[in-house]
């Protein structure tokens, strides 16, 4: 009975191509939005959240808004690594130069930092070694660049031993980060950075002097809310207890905070889609109302052969729902075309077609359909032979 009913289903939408169509345009429209703005959503925070994991997300970030006059020291700051609750401690200065090999020059943007940024940020070394305390005390002009700055000025050679000039000073390249670990943006992989030792920056740049801002790991990931109040703690007392001095970032909770904006905005994007499929279903049960109508004699005969109440409700319900799942499916067809197009022209940005969302547009698509089906399918199943037989 079934297959029947998909038959006469079929013949039905086939016979009213536009009209079928027309009728399925709303579903279209509303299983295309809801797929691709979720998907856009998705992609867009992904970014962002993937550039604050590339940070670590057991991390804590101190930023010194007002020293007091009393600058805080690249030595203080790393006897805060004595502290049981603390990992790894390392203060962080950026800036940029003008990197020059033979006669080719770019820009490359620069991190003066100490040994345990290396561990803090999980970086991975592709070839050679990170800075070591040695390089720092002593001041040395040496650097470890990214992949992307190893392929841009040494193409295939071997950049270890290898010298760059950096706003006219020599520095020795010492090591080489992994490729996927190239880029501590998070945004753009084909940028050229170079990591020299805290001092070294210290001595050619005007703008760094003291420590400004630092990155503190807890000994464990289960002691990070310990180390942030132990941080807070020490803060307070090297400032005379003025909150304002300094700001301490927790990058765990910025992941999960970044995390909830993401879940918020994809079920505030996905209800205002979901508007557009209900929309759609009473357009269903418009057309399904007036094809009960124009079929009534149809009905008459099909019950004065013997079909009952059930069948004629089974057959229009599956019409309803084969034009509610047909729309659904050229809609994710279309969201599949849109992402697609869009990840081509938005390189910065991962889009991809989740496969949750398609069979929540798929199971709402068929939501709508039967439900905006049952008052066509029962007003066509009540009608009495007699009375349907009459109409013409």
């Amino acid at each position: 009975m079934v297959i029947q009913s998909l038959k006469m289903a079929w013949s039905a939408i086939a016979g009213n191509k536009m009209r079928s169509f027309l009728t399925m345009l709303g579903i279209i429209i509303g299983v295309t939005s809801l797929v691709v703005l979720v998907s856009i959503v998705n992609g867009a925070t992904g970014s962002v959240t993937d550039s604050i994991s590339s940070l670590g997300t057991s991390l804590l970030t101190v930023s010194i808004e007002d020293d007091k006059e009393n600058p805080l020291s690249w030595r203080e700051v790393l006897e805060y690594a004595d502290e049981e609750l603390f990992g790894e401690v390392a203060p962080v200065a950026t800036g940029s130069a003008t990197v020059r090999i033979d006669s080719d020059s770019d820009s490359v943007s620069l991190y003066g930092t100490t040994p345990g940024y290396e561990t803090i940020q999980g970086l991975e070394l592709g070839s050679g070694r990170f800075l070591k305390k040695a390089d720092v005390e002593s001041h040395t002009y040496v650097a470890v660049i990214n992949a992307y700055a190893a392929e841009t000025l040494f193409s295939h050679q071997n950049p270890i031993g290898q010298t760059i000039s950096l706003d006219g000073r020599k520095f020795q390249v010492i090591g080489v980060l992994a490729e996927e670990e190239s880029s501590s943006s998070g945004f753009n992989t084909e940028r050229m950075e170079a990591y020299i030792p805290y001092t070294t920056l210290m001595r050619f740049s005007n703008s760094v002097k003291d420590v400004t801002s630092f990155y503190v790991s807890p000994a464990s990931d289960e002691q990070m809310d310990a180390a942030e109040t132990r941080l807070t703690t020490m803060m307070l007392e090297r400032f005379g207890n003025d909150e304002d001095a300094f700001s301490i970032q927790n990058s765990s909770e910025m992941l999960e905070a970044m995390e909830s904006v993401t879940q918020t905005m994809s079920l505030m994007l996905g209800g205002i889609a979901g508007i557009s499929l209900v929309v759609g279903g009473i357009g269903i049960m418009n057309i399904m109302l007036v094809s009960v109508t124009e079929r009534t004699r149809e009905i008459g005969i099909r019950k004065a052969i013997g079909a009952d109440y059930k069948s004629i409700m089974i057959q229009f319900l599956i019409e309803a729902l084969v034009i509610s799942l047909m729309g659904c499916a050229i809609g994710i067809f279309l969201s599949w075309l849109i992402i697609f197009i869009a990840g081509k022209v938005v390189t910065d940005m991962t889009f991809t077609l989740s496969i949750g969302v398609v069979w929540i547009a798929v199971g709402f698509s068929a939501l709508i359909g039967v439900g905006f089906g049952i008052y066509p399918a029962d007003k066509a199943a009540k009608k009495k032979p007699i009375e349907a037989l009459r109409y013409s």
